[in-house]
């Protein structure tokens, strides 16, 4: 390692993280319904399902499609 006082160094503020160039970032709860799928709701209401910004469902949704020519070449699953 080539500098291990790396780790050790503190930010101060959070404009410091602005300087490096990285934005806050915004719960997708906590926006409105225009702006991401799981906004919106009265209160502090939760998400719904999990989505992605542009509504794909995400967090165990299958994504491949069943259909696919390949699919006779899968014999059997990968064990988890």
């Amino acid at each position: 390692m080539s500098n291990p006082d790396h780790s050790l160094e503190r930010k101060g503020k959070a404009g410091a993280n602005r300087w490096r160039g990285r934005r806050p970032r915004t719960r997708p709860v906590a926006m409105n319904p225009v702006d991401h799928p799981m906004g919106g709701g009265e209160g502090r209401a939760s998400g719904g399902h999990p989505r992605s910004r542009n509504g794909i469902k995400s967090k165990g949704y299958k994504t491949r499609t069943p259909k696919k020519y390949s699919n006779k070449f899968i014999i059997e699953k990968r064990k988890k």
